[in-house]
């Protein structure tokens, strides 16, 4: 129905206030609830009288304000974004105009903690409602609410008043009406009165409340129990197995801590949640004290990124985005949107804040959502983590950390992230990035700052390359420098790869230097940059260590430059890392504290680490990740053929993927003889080509195989296919081709293996020139080639790409004998 303006439900009001235009959402601020009461049913008992549709949206705990002659709508206030969500979607179903009358937003404050998330839901809503041409009435209770929450709500506003009394004691005093003259205080009647001298002082939100009143209890030496739990619950969640280990080796000083190094309020993400649980699970057993760095971090809430969605006017388009045809375009528009926003003026004094306390150390800022490093969901690699070098002016600081934040926002609504959602049906789960922000672990060595070493361990070797080996026992991934070269397989040398009960067994002893890190990742300080650099550039020069810790005399490197007559300027070193893995106690200590926290998590953990050593050469471990490695389990054992027949693949070890009877329809081979005479463009066309036919091919059970590494950026070292071009696939393999200098490379540890552990695939890593060793790709390539029946548009790749229907061949693998084996 069309109207003008809509009454207060009082005359002499209407006639001071002008009564209600249409857009407007009013606030009345008030001391007892009966004075909200009186004034909502007086507003919805005139709007109903002139026909006007009344809508009453109940949330709180507080008695029904409206009965059942209006329409009622009963939402769930779990987070800001749901509720948010919620109540958009309610707005939009039921159209332009109407009347609105909300519970009390006050409602909100004892179980969000929030009064940025309660004046950000009021901010959002508001808009919509004006938008819409509707009239609202909402509540706010007098001095429960921060000063800058309450400036927020009285910005959004059309309408802000004032409430003493009820009834014929009822005063009102209109602080803010919009495009209206403000009048005095007055009374129902519209006459002027005046209103006691009330100064309201500004409150505590219930989180910073929350905060005092457990240091409280700290400093009178209680323990706290009902404090920590809500902390812990308001800062990491309020259920799941995460949150539960926490309570159980965490103690109120350490929420305390947590709670006061958090900028904005609201969870602070998986990633964070993770390193600190893991990390109170081993300070708690008393094994690990003198072995361990201090945590040093602060976490941006996920109050804050909703603060800054918002204040960049984002909230409409972030709401579109979760419907199926905006999913991916809207997403593209909010990367690039997040990218180029503005931090309020408060927010950026709370970096300013956190910066002085840093005081120019390297810091990191690590994505840590919601959703991310939980059970069930690794996200490993798909948000971004930035390094600030955290050099020069206080100004440049600044903005060197906002561009960092900006960034890993953005990465929300980045491509792999959407189709990594999509994927794993999150599509429509509410996501918040919370930011982790640690200090980075290391040293300055000159110009350069980096840890003396870093590495992912994971508490169960997935991949057994001896027979010997104990897959419960764990695995290392190890580098000198920043751990980054430890994560990503995309780089162009190799880590080292540690069995922890049996750190001194190579994973290849034929040529250790040409498959070992030649490359390390450093934080550049004068250039303010992560760079780089060729590590015989750095060998032998001051790290405030024994180098013989981590590398070698390259004893085959050097037989061969003599053989040759060349002389030696520098001796060739190899990392190796046999000092640390053989002369301290760092193999065993790793081992011990993957095992506790695999113990304690009772499932498989997988973490990053960086070590240093210090003045006395005791190696000190800070863990900086910890989260559930995600595996589909072992699976029962199963018969492996007696009398195998037509083998094309046989080998004991370097698999992963549990026991397995998978029949293959379909082999998809990179021809690598073909491979390596093409173009780095045309290697690239190579790896799209896959992405169509792992597409195409969804329907069936098939494989891939590779020379070198899939999921590389350097086409010299394999495939430069994406993950998402390969998913499909039952079985993914990697094989060597001496030729091309082509070989897999065993990565737990990496993004990439995650994964492949994620999606379930059963993995190859196939040493061709091995005598134990079966993989007959003429077997494969013999039979027609069917690209082209099953990808028309890839004809022109035929001499490179070759698909061919397999008849009867199944894949078995067992692990207690590490047998796999392909045949019909």
């Amino acid at each position: 129905m069309s109207y003008e303006r809509l009454s207060t439900g009082f005359a002499g009001l209407d006639h001071v206030l002008g009564r209600f235009l249409p857009g407007d959402n009013a606030v009345w601020q008030y001391s007892d609830f009966s004075e909200y009461l009186a004034l909502v049913r007086a507003f919805a008992g005139a709007a109903l009288d002139d026909g006007v549709e009344v809508s009453y949206v109940r949330f709180g705990s507080n008695p029904v304000l409206l009965d059942s002659k209006v329409r009622i709508f009963e939402l769930e206030a779990n987070n800001f974004e749901s509720f948010a969500s919620q109540i958009n979607r309610l707005l939009l179903g039921n159209g332009t105009g109407g009347a609105y009358v909300f519970d009390p937003l006050s409602e909100l404050k004892s179980s969000w903690l929030s009064d940025l998330s309660i004046a950000n839901v009021f901010h959002v809503t508001s808009q919509r409602l004006f938008e819409l041409n509707a009239v609202s009435v909402f509540g706010l209770e007098k001095s429960a609410h921060t000063n800058p929450a309450l400036n927020k709500i009285l910005d959004s506003a059309q309408v802000v008043c004032d409430v003493f009394g009820i009834g014929d004691e009822c005063r009102i005093n209109p602080l803010k009406l919009w495009l209206r003259k403000t009048p005095g205080p007055v009374n129902l009647a519209g006459e002027a009165v005046e209103t006691p001298t009330v100064v309201d002082p500004a409150g505590l939100d219930g989180w910073n409340s929350l905060i005092e009143e457990s240091k409280r209890l700290l400093a009178a030496g209680e323990t706290g129990e009902a404090n920590r739990d809500l902390l812990i619950e308001t800062t990491m969640g309020s259920e799941g197995n995460l949150v539960e280990l926490a309570k159980r080796n965490m103690t109120l000083g350490d929420a305390v801590k947590i709670a006061e190094r958090e900028i904005g309020s609201g969870p602070i993400g998986g990633k964070s949640v993770g390193v600190l649980v893991a990390r109170s699970i081993l300070e708690h057993t008393g094994r690990f004290e003198g072995k361990m760095e201090a945590h040093d971090s602060y976490f941006l809430g996920s109050d804050l990124f909703f603060e800054y969605i918002i204040a960049n006017d984002l909230w409409q388009l972030w709401s579109e985005q979760k419907t199926p045809t905006s999913y991916f375009p809207v997403g593209a528009q909010l990367n690039a949107a997040l990218k180029n926003g503005t931090f309020p003026p408060s927010v950026r004094a709370k970096f300013s804040q956190m910066l002085e306390y840093f005081d120019g150390a390297p810091i990191i800022v690590r994505s840590s959502s919601l959703l991310e490093d939980n059970f069930g969901n690794a996200f490993a690699g798909k948000y971004e983590s930035v390094f600030c070098t955290n050099q020069g002016s206080r100004e440049s600081q600044l903005k060197e950390l906002e561009d960092a934040i900006r960034t890993v926002y953005a990465s929300v609504m980045g491509d792999e992230a959407l189709v990594y959602r999509l994927n794993r049906g999150l599509d429509q789960s509410p996501e918040q990035m919370s930011i982790l922000v640690q200090r980075v672990s290391g040293a300055r060595h000159g110009d350069l700052f980096f840890p003396h070493a870093a590495g992912v361990g994971n508490s169960s070797n997935i991949y057994v390359w001896d027979a010997t080996l104990d897959p419960q026992a764990g695995l290392m991934r190890l580098v000198f420098g920043l751990g980054t070269r430890a994560v990503d397989r995309t780089l162009s040398d190799y880590p080292k790869l540690v069995a922890l009960d049996k750190p001194e067994l190579p994973v290849d002893v034929r040529d250790p230097s040409s498959h070992s890190q030649r490359y390390v990742d450093v934080l550049d300080l004068q250039n303010s940059k992560l760079s780089t650099i060729a590590l015989n550039t750095l060998i032998d020069t001051p790290i405030d260590a024994d180098w013989r810790l981590f590398a070698s005399v390259d004893h085959p490197t050097v037989m061969r430059l003599r053989h040759a007559g060349r002389k030696l300027n520098q001796t060739p070193k190899v990392l190796d890392f046999k000092g640390l893995l053989e002369g301290t106690d760092f193999a065993e200590t790793i081992c011990e504290m993957l095992a506790t926290l695999a113990n304690a998590y009772d499932y498989p953990v997988d973490t990053e680490f960086t070590v240093n050593i210090d003045a006395e050469g005791v190696p000190l471990i800070n863990l900086v990740q910890c989260r559930p490695l995600q595996t589909k389990g072992l699976g029962s054992r199963v018969q492996m053929p007696k009398d195998p027949k037509d083998v094309l693949i046989k080998q004991r070890g370097n698999f992963m993927g549990g026991n397995v009877r998978m029949p293959i329809e379909y082999a998809v081979i990179v021809r690598p003889e073909a491979y390596l005479q093409l173009s780095t463009q045309q290697r690239y066309s190579v790896a799209r080509g896959i992405g169509r036919l792992n597409r195409a091919l969804s329907d069936t059970s098939f494989m891939i195989a590779g020379p070198g590494r899939w999921g590389t950026t350097t086409p010299s070292l394999g495939v430069p296919s994406h993950f998402t071009e390969l998913n499909n696939a039952g079985v993914l393999a990697e094989f060597t081709y001496p030729k091309g200098n082509f070989r897999p490379e065993l990565s737990q540890g990496s993004h990439f293996f995650q994964e492949i552990v994620e999606q379930g695939m059963f993995y190859l890593a196939l040493f061709t020139e091995s005598r134990d060793v079966v993989f007959d790709i003429e077997k494969i390539t013999d039979l027609p080639n069917h690209l082209v029946d099953v990808e028309p548009g890839l004809a022109s790749l035929a001499d490179v790409l070759h698909v061919a229907k397999l008849d009867g061949q199944v894949l078995y693998s067992d692990i207690a004998t590490q047998q796999v084996i392909c045949c019909s």
